[in-house]
């Protein structure tokens, strides 16, 4: 006997009621949650021409991004699927149609660029008024994660192998300012890295 989902709560009364919890949640303010779902939403990945609809695309991306957020056994099917209260292989489903999506060419040429030089230079301002002037060229900050895969990619697998002796895809976020840019690494060698500011 499993106690009932907390995702409904999450989309209906904490991302209101509580937007600091929400973001410690799904790793996202709910401003941000809402513009990534309507960017999305329109994506045909989330159509089918079943009498079995999808989940709405809030609670595809709700799943994707929990799971992303957690490692370990809370990252694990069977935990996600507890939380969101569906099927093991939903969570599957569901992360497959977000990331589908999500690297989309438009959805990338939309939301993925490289800073420009008057961005570059307002952070450049801001260390150096808030913080330190010896500080000016530091301008942003990186910090990164792996996100465990469940098993060997079956294109370019060797490429996801990480240096934990898992497959994985390296994730880096940048942050300078009011910008954050998330890059995704992967099949090495075969695409750069690609920021999507948030």
């Amino acid at each position: 006997l499993h106690p009932p989902a907390q995702l409904p709560h999450v989309l209906t009364v904490t991302k209101i009621k509580y937007p600091d919890h929400f973001r410690q949640i799904l790793h996202v303010t709910p401003y941000k949650f809402d513009q990534i779902t309507a960017k999305i939403c329109t994506d045909p990945v989330f159509t089918n021409h079943s009498h079995c609809e999808q989940h709405p695309v809030d609670v595809q991306l709700a799943v994707t991004l929990y799971q992303f957020g957690h490692s370990g056994n809370a990252a694990g099917q069977s935990a996600v699927a507890r939380w969101a209260g569906v099927g093991h292989g939903t969570v599957s489903l569901m992360t497959r149609r977000v990331m589908t999506a999500i690297l989309q060419p438009d959805f990338m040429a939309e939301a993925v660029h490289f800073p420009t030089a008057e961005e570059k230079e307002a952070a450049k301002s801001w260390v150096e008024a808030r913080l330190c002037k010896a500080w000016r060229g530091a301008w942003c900050l990186v910090d990164g994660t792996l996100i465990p895969l469940y098993d060997r990619p079956h294109w370019y697998g060797e490429s996801y192998f990480d240096q934990k002796c898992n497959y994985s895809l390296n994730i880096q976020v940048r942050s300078s300012t009011n910008i954050v840019t998330l890059y995704f690494y992967c099949l090495p060698g075969c695409f750069p890295a690609k920021p999507l500011y948030c």
